[in-house]
């Protein structure tokens, strides 16, 4: 079941003194934590908060929220983990989000072989590498057209035509 709310960083700190905050992105760039107007600080969506401005500086974000007004409201709020509504984060055409991949079964496109299941997506810059585990044995998948068939999230089914020598011993 795909989780309404989604972690998107956490808040490691502060900036300056007039209450802006340090948060580490969870997301792709932190360009994309940046387009929210509201987040969340937990994962039912009952704690909102409404945020006055947010920018990326390096690889972190500097974020004011209302309400949250010097050092001692952020101190408070450190370690918290900030949450989106999946609502607000349209994905483009073929794009998901990693958590709804986690746990997915992976099949070979042409056979139909169980290969395993997904259970982590590594980030490598050219291009993502799936770990699909099956028998106490972790497989490295590249994300790349030429092996990615389908992914149905709804039915967590994903299919791959996997390079010749990743599941087999062949050279």
């Amino acid at each position: 079941m795909k989780k309404p709310f989604l972690e998107v960083g956490q808040i490691v700190g502060t900036h300056g003194i007039a209450g802006e905050m340090r948060v580490q992105p969870w997301c792709d760039t932190p360009n994309f934590l940046c387009g929210f107007k509201k987040l969340y600080l937990d994962e039912a969506g009952n704690k909102q908060v409404d945020i006055i401005s947010s920018r990326a500086h390096k690889n972190i974000v500097l974020m004011r929220v209302e309400g949250v007004d010097g050092i001692a409201d952020v101190e408070r709020l450190r370690g918290k983990i900030l949450y989106i509504s999946r609502q607000d984060a349209p994905l483009e055409e073929g794009a998901n989000f990693i958590c709804d991949l986690l746990g997915c079964t992976v099949f070979h496109a042409d056979t139909g072989d169980r290969l395993g299941t997904l259970t982590d997506v590594i980030k490598t810059g050219a291009n993502d590498v799936w770990q699909v585990s099956e028998g106490g044995r972790d497989y490295l998948v590249p994300v790349i057209p030429d092996v990615l068939d389908t992914v149905d999230i709804e039915k967590e089914i994903i299919t791959i035509r996997p390079l010749k020598g990743i599941f087999d011993n062949d050279d």
